[in-house]
């Protein structure tokens, strides 16, 4: 009942930059977190950066002062752009967006995710 779209990933050399973009769609009635995941080979799932309803913030410590999430006026949109990026970012990236549905007496909660971005940077 919740879509979201992913866009923006790609290959790139180390130091350059890429901008990922999550647009979520659906019956949405509310919106209290969206967030990147990220997912290397051989490696577990990683929160990278996540931004509340109230506007916090919150980063994985190596992508702290080179990674900046942001979402647009609507809250349906969400970016990760991404700087100085090195070949340790190299991974499937993931967008995730909680909240409620809309169309329900009671909201139900969701946790929906993307399709996944490859995000490649080579050395």
């Amino acid at each position: 009942q919740v879509e979201l779209v992913e866009s923006g990933g790609g290959l790139v050399r180390a130091g350059g930059s890429l901008t990922l973009s999550c647009e979520a769609s659906g019956n949405i009635y509310t919106i209290n977190a969206m967030g990147w995941y990220r997912q290397a080979p051989g490696k577990q799932r990683e929160l990278v950066a996540r931004i509340t309803s109230g506007g916090s913030t919150d980063y994985e410590d190596s992508v702290k002062g080179r990674f900046t999430i942001s979402r647009d006026r609507g809250w349906n949109t969400v970016y990760l752009q991404m700087s100085s990026l090195k070949p340790e970012d190299t991974a499937v990236y993931y967008c995730n967006v909680v909240g409620y549905l809309s169309g329900d007496l009671v909201p139900r909660a969701f946790d929906s995710w993307g399709q996944g971005s490859q995000v490649t940077v080579s050395s």
